[in-house]
């Protein structure tokens, strides 16, 4: 009893700090004010709901203007891109576009 009680429990905090990530998480989705291909990889910087935000994907044509729809992405926190000499204080890294 006292496991399946820690299991519950167990499972109970992670689906809470699931949801929270969840929704921390800005929608990556809006209009793109700038983008740039550098190393592989194409970085691009949209205007959300949430304010602008940079997402990198494999490299993909994306023109100015456009809008677009990232698939979820991995926040990466004061990320340096050498390729570009600039550093992100927070950028994106998404698998590519959302279908």
């Amino acid at each position: 009893m006292k496991k399946s009680l820690m299991i519950l429990c167990a499972v109970m905090i992670a689906l809470a700090l699931g949801a929270a990530v969840a929704t921390a998480m800005p929608k990556l989705a809006g209009k793109v004010l700038e983008t740039m291909d550098s190393g592989g990889y194409t970085y691009t910087q949209i205007a959300t709901t949430d304010g602008n935000v940079w997402v990198a994907i494999p490299k993909t044509k994306i023109k100015k203007g456009q809008n677009v729809s990232f698939q979820p992405g991995q926040p990466m926190p004061n990320f340096t891109s050498k390729t570009l000499g600039r550093t992100f204080d927070v950028i994106y890294f998404s698998g590519g576009l959302a279908e």
